[in-house]
């Protein structure tokens, strides 16, 4: 009987950090959204970096969830410290 509680409070507890970092994911990619919409150019990672105080670990998760929803354009720049630039589409 004591572990059923035991698995409901854990399946309580993943809920609710899967929310919190959907939750994060979506003000992250809210930040680098209105970096680019104030941009008049496709901007790098160090220009996007540099307008919201992103780690590099938070600016990947917030472009991952703007790429897969299809939302901005990435082309590459030759540079090999800084490959891409980013622009809304």
């Amino acid at each position: 009987m004591n572990e059923v509680p035991f698995i409901k409070i854990s399946l309580t507890i993943k809920g609710k950090v899967k929310i919190m970092l959907q939750e994060k994911t979506g003000n992250i990619a809210g930040l680098i959204w209105n970096a680019l919409a104030a941009a008049e150019e496709a901007q790098t990672f160090k220009q996007i970096k540099k307008a919201t105080k992103l780690a590099e670990k938070d600016f990947n998760l917030g472009l991952g969830w703007l790429l897969r929803e299809d939302k901005v354009n990435a082309v590459e720049t030759g540079d090999e410290k800084d490959p891409y630039a980013y622009s809304l589409k």
